[in-house]
């Protein structure tokens, strides 16, 4: 048996997307955006998003137009943007659909409902939003909603993804 050091099944590297290969170089925040209420609710785990400033502020990101989260986005036109920290990077695997949920989604923490959906009871920023214009770009929506609300906290730990994987940034010194 021969061990490699790279994946066994990685493409060879004149096969790559570059496009692909360039947005894994970004570091990206982790958001969770969600909408709905008690009766129907969705999530998807968020690393593409801007926020742009101006009289009204707003959230860009890219959303998967098959989603359930799109279309709940679509049908009730609110949502939350949450920030999450270091220690939701299982809970992101899940809104992501990497790992199983048993009891689904929404049954793996704690949760209140605002006016504009679900807020996950442990984050300490997130912005509740109103869904402004939805367009197809690529393999995604892309998603353009105005801020409403928000609630700013402090984000010491956050969760950070680049190269397919979460990652510690280096912490300022105090």
């Amino acid at each position: 048996m021969t061990i490699h050091s790279e994946h066994p099944f990685l493409e060879p590297e004149a096969n790559r997307d570059p496009v692909r290969r360039l947005r894994g170089r970004l570091e990206a925040p982790v958001t969770l955006w969600t909408s709905g209420d008690e009766k129907a609710r969705a999530g998807l785990t968020v690393s593409s998003i801007m926020v742009a400033a101006g009289p009204e502020g707003r959230i860009i990101g890219l959303i998967d137009p098959d989603s359930d989260l799109m279309d709940q986005l679509q049908e009730t036109g609110r949502g939350v943007v949450q920030l999450l920290h270091h220690e939701h990077h299982q809970l992101a695997d899940v809104f992501a659909g990497q790992v199983p949920a048993p009891g689904g989604q929404f049954a793996q923490a704690s949760w209140t409902t605002s006016e504009w959906g679900p807020v996950l009871d442990s984050v300490t920023s997130w912005a509740g939003v109103r869904l402004e214009s939805v367009e197809e770009r690529g393999w995604s929506n892309l998603v353009t909603v105005v801020l409403e609300h928000a609630v700013i906290g402090e984000e010491s730990d956050p969760l950070i993804h680049r190269r397919g994987r979460y990652v510690h940034p280096p912490r300022p010194s105090q």
